[in-house]
């Protein structure tokens, strides 16, 4: 039996941020990660080895690109670069070819140089763009402030409203109820209101969409207006894929005296008592600790780690109620002999070093959710390609290159007695023949691939229906609400169990608010001097 100060459920990486700042400060941190690799769904596996190409290539298993933990400090409080890792700038962060002829919109960190590519598409939105950056730059000053810290109990909309009527810090002089109608409506009418050129509407929603929630929905502005974030921290992807991430973070703990132990998934968590006293595996392996930090899955940590027996009956009621939805997306990773080369932009020099946004109009998405709503998949996926080998050589070292496509709306639950172990590969051609059609020199170019339809994601990372956002990232289920409010401050009810995956405040994606929220809390409770934040 081992003992450690701090046990972490799960190596992703908002458990391995909570783990890393605990090091710092003395304690000894153990990780238990159910896979052979660690880092969750921030994990980067070498595949396809040959004769041919012996190196195999870089793929990631999980997320790829990274932009919101840049906008936290996190990588520079851990100084995370003196333990491996490196990261290579995306610029232009992401590029929309045009569909019906030639051109692109190159969307650079640089607002002018993006103003600059605009206006060879769209001159009348120029002036718009500048306009909606402004404003959504102004409200996220705000918004991340509330990111990274534990939420209250306060409705966030509300005291920003007050907040800036009192000092005028978000909205400017009359454009206050406006500027609330916006927050409140939906990320579809936000962008449709405020540009005029359907590819720039298409581009922006389909980026917007990446959050999840469908761009109908009410109190989802802010996700287009995110838009505004992308050009203070811009994109990036760690050297030698997404995982180099949480191997630097693996790195720290180890440093510090701390093990992470793969290949030792959870059976349950032992509480007495009312206490969490620590994790027994499947091996049936007993780890003892002075307190214990999920990062697995709320429903999986609450109702199947801790178990019904430990909870108030109406509390595991809310947690089995928690909006997981069905399904989100499915991605291909593929090995190919080139890069592809856009019909729109052929010898553009830029189109490759960010995303490329692979969709020719907002009503073809709806098309999509029309067949996602229906419970099939979309017969016209939108897409998203990443091409990471064109600016970072360590992934595809032979000569190839990698192309990731992830596509949106494919539902966890399909209708009319589908399976997805009986239709991912059809899926998953009908997305790479998405990339095709934009550029078709890519027929016949694939080397191998790997598929990640819902189902298989869920099984791979153990995010459930295959939602890599944890749950929902509805209003209702944002802030203080998230993942119940009883829950909400990543905290439990079961004395020394901590919370700190993307299922709590502020959500998925890379970005780490989550594990760093949770070591702020744990270290407050445990009388530990807090960090000092750059904002």
């Amino acid at each position: 039996m081992k003992h450690f100060d701090a046990l972490i459920i799960g190596s992703g990486h908002n458990g391995l941020v909570t783990g890393c700042y605990l090091a710092k400060k003395g304690y000894k941190v153990g990780v238990l990660e159910r896979r052979d690799t660690i880092g969750g769904a921030v994990c980067t596996e070498t595949m396809f080895k040959s004769d041919e190409n012996p190196n195999g290539f870089r793929i990631d298993v999980g997320s790829s690109v990274h932009i919101m933990i840049h906008q936290t400090g996190i990588i520079e409080e851990l100084g995370l670069t003196d333990y491996g890792l490196e990261y290579i700038e995306m610029d232009p962060i992401m590029s929309y070819p045009l569909p019906d002829k030639k051109g692109v919109i190159h969307f650079f960190k640089d607002v002018e140089r993006t103003l600059e590519s605009i206006s060879k598409i769209s001159p009348n939105d120029v002036s718009n763009y500048r306009e909606f950056i402004d404003f959504w730059g102004r409200i996220n000053k705000g918004v991340l402030k509330a990111f990274m810290v534990p939420p209250s109990g306060k409705n966030i909309f509300l005291e920003m409203a007050k907040g800036q009527i009192r000092d005028g810090s978000m909205f400017k002089k009359g454009e206050q109820l406006t500027g609330l109608q916006k927050i409140l409506g939906s990320y579809g009418s936000v962008v449709d209101n405020a540009f005029e050129s359907p590819y720039i509407k298409a581009a922006m929603i389909w980026f917007a969409a990446q959050s999840g929630p469908l761009p109908d929905q009410s109190a989802t502005g802010d996700f287009a207006g995110w838009q505004a974030m992308l050009h203070q921290s811009g994109a990036k992807h760690p050297r030698g894929g997404s995982g180099m991430l949480t191997q630097a973070m693996k790195n720290l703990i180890e440093a510090h005296g701390g093990e992470i132990i793969a290949n030792s998934p959870v059976k349950n968590i032992d509480v007495e008592d009312g206490v969490a006293k620590g994790a027994i595996t499947e091996k049936d392996d007993y780890y003892r600790s002075d307190f214990i930090v999920s990062n697995a899955h709320v429903q999986t940590t609450m109702l199947k780690l801790v178990g019904r027996e430990h909870l108030d009956a109406s509390l595991f009621k809310k947690v089995e109620d928690i909006q997981v939805g069905n399904g989100f997306g499915m991605v291909i990773r593929c090995a190919v002999d080139e890069l592809p080369r856009y019909t729109a932009a052929p010898d553009d020099p830029y189109i490759h070093n960010g995303m490329q946004l692979l969709t020719p109009s907002v009503e073809y998405m709806n098309r999509a959710i029309g067949d996602y709503v229906k419970g099939r998949p979309p017969e016209e996926p939108a897409v998203l390609a990443m091409t990471f080998s064109k600016i970072d050589p360590d992934v595809a070292k032979d000569g190839k290159h990698t192309l990731f496509a992830w596509a949106q709306w494919h539902p966890y639950q399909l209708a009319n007695g589908l399976q997805w172990d009986d239709i991912r590969e059809r899926e998953a051609e009908k997305i790479y023949r998405v990339v095709e059609k934009y550029a078709p020199n890519m027929k016949g170019k694939r080397i191998d691939w790997y598929i990640q339809s819902p189902l298989d994601i869920e099984r791979k990372h153990g995010l459930l229906k295959g939602n890599v956002m944890h749950v929902e990232m509805n209003f209702d289920q944002m802030f203080m609400f998230r993942p119940t409010p009883e829950l909400s401050n990543y905290e439990t009810p079961i004395q020394n169990l901590y919370l700190s995956s993307a299922s709590c405040h502020p959500g998925g994606g890379v970005f780490g608010a989550a594990g760093y929220n949770a070591a702020q809390v744990i270290l407050k409770k445990r009388k530990r001097k807090l960090f000092k934040r750059n904002f």
